[in-house]
């Protein structure tokens, strides 16, 4: 069946609506990091908060780019990125495939359900900072502690979305897999997957801010690396310049991170002649 492109609007997969896809999100990123910007000169003034303590966009610029040792800070700040970047991925591959696959057999196998939930949802209300000393005895401070933390934080949000996204098959495309001899199995690889990439690609999104939040704490807990570590430490030695700059930074990549999952989102999805989720 071929649907007519809406009055006024280019048809799905063509390049009009593609570039409309892309340019939606970088506008609304634009408009996010202005809104953010002034929210923050705004509580700085509105709280009086000290010099000491607050320090305003022009101050981070000046940490950044404008004292002596600028160039060094911002090449130690992109060498902490890259080991926390690092991290975050660890932790989103492994968060984003745990999920699709326990979606996969909760869907595939009802019974699964009051299994796996259950266990999602403890792991998604516990504190993580409460698991932290436990996960450490277990499986000690390398890598494998990065994983599982950062896991953790994506996988219960990405389990449920992708989990709806499965189901919401239509009875009639089932059956017809069925009647020309699909299995149930089948009828998940050729039809549910292909109908989930907006809850799937949902997933990533939220996903990709929380494999970063995961990758912090892992940091700050865990390895002693990575910018997680740097800002706890930078703010004992009272070194506050530094504490502002690392967070802006890690801030700025987390939201050009989701803009890029976006863009992804919005590229693939005009492809398959789908409308991508604002």
């Amino acid at each position: 069946m071929i649907t007519a492109p809406a009055a006024g609007g280019a048809a799905p997969g063509s390049r009009g609506a593609l570039l409309r896809a892309i340019l939606r999100p970088i506008a609304t990123m634009a408009l996010v990091l202005v809104l953010v910007t002034l929210l923050w000169i705004l509580a700085l003034r509105l709280f009086d908060v000290s010099d000491y303590v607050g320090k305003g966009p022009t101050d981070v610029w000046t940490t950044l780019f404008g004292d002596e040792d600028s160039a060094e800070l911002r090449s130690e700040i992109r060498t902490l990125l890259l080991e926390t970047l690092g991290d975050a991925a660890i932790g989103f591959v492994s968060g984003m495939a745990a999920a699709v696959l326990l979606a996969a057999v909760v869907v595939r196998y009802r019974v699964m359900e009051s299994t796996v939930m259950p266990v999602a949802l403890v792991l998604q209300t516990v504190p993580l900072i409460a698991l932290a000393p436990i996960l450490i005895l277990v499986v000690g401070r390398g890598y494998a502690i990065v994983a599982i933390m950062s896991a953790i934080v994506v996988l219960f949000p990405a389990l449920v979305n992708i989990t709806v996204g499965l189901r919401s098959v239509s009875p009639q495309m089932r059956d017809l897999v069925t009647v020309y001899g699909g299995s149930p199995t089948t009828v998940l690889r050729k039809v549910a997957f292909p109908t989930a990439l907006p809850a799937l690609f949902a997933s990533v999104r939220i996903a990709v801010p929380g494999a970063m939040t995961g990758a912090l704490l892992a940091e700050w807990l865990a390895t002693g690396r990575g910018i997680g570590y740097a800002v706890v430490s930078a703010a004992s030695r009272s070194q506050i310049n530094r504490v502002w700059a690392l967070v802006v930074v890690i801030t700025l990549v987390s939201l050009l991170l989701y803009l890029l999952a976006q863009l992804v989102e919005a590229a693939v999805l005009n492809r398959f002649g789908k409308p991508a989720r604002s």
